[in-house]
């Protein structure tokens, strides 16, 4: 799945149908299988119910979206990956406003996403 090449948003929403597509997709990419702990890279990783995992040495729980750009947010993984592949792909600037009417959120949450996936990428 990494070598994808995606030619459209179309082709995006296609690959990524869902939020499970989503979460399975960079579980494989972070993790390939062996996953690492992001408060412990030495403990044994429990997994749990919803796509969780449990830290064994520390007990905390965390996904895979843990320690990155989507922490601590509720957008859906497809809105992120569909913004991600706008702002580093497109030519142009996007603005918050445009970003949220393509993906229909609000201008503060679009603009929220752009500074992290900017900062992340350094675009």
């Amino acid at each position: 799945m990494e070598n994808i090449k995606f030619k459209s948003v179309s082709d995006l929403i296609r690959e990524f149908p869902n939020e499970q597509t989503c979460i399975e997709y960079l579980e494989k990419l972070r993790w390939d299988g062996n996953v690492i702990s992001p408060f412990d890279p030495t403990s044994k990783v429990y997994s749990c119910k919803g796509n969780r995992f449990r830290c064994k040495n520390s007990g905390k729980y965390f996904n895979v979206k843990t320690n990155t750009i989507f922490d601590n947010t509720r957008l859906e993984l497809q809105k992120w990956i569909i913004a991600i592949y706008i702002i580093t792909f497109e030519k142009k600037d996007i603005s918050s406003v445009q970003l949220s009417k393509d993906l229909g959120i609000t201008q503060k949450s679009a603009w929220f996403m752009i500074q992290r996936i900017k900062k992340c990428f350094e675009v």
